[in-house]
């Protein structure tokens, strides 16, 4: 996953004001701080995706994000 594809993600499943807010603010234990901290640091950005779903209860079944190849 993209940086882009991670960030179009999280605003079509979290709306495009309220994405980046989450990003920014919600601390991720599994992330050890914020997700923009930890892409910051060099996290994947598939691996933040993940942690944030897990995080925020998305359903498996759209864990791929909305827009992208539905992983196999």
């Amino acid at each position: 996953m993209r940086l882009s594809e991670f960030r179009r993600a999280v605003a079509e499943e979290f709306g495009p004001v309220h994405g980046p807010v989450l990003t920014r603010d919600q601390w991720l234990a599994e992330l050890g701080g914020t997700v923009d901290e930890a892409l910051a640091a060099g996290a994947d950005p598939r691996d933040a995706w993940l942690a944030l779903c897990r995080e925020m209860s998305v359903p498996t079944e759209r864990r791929h994000g909305r827009g992208l190849v539905d992983p196999r």
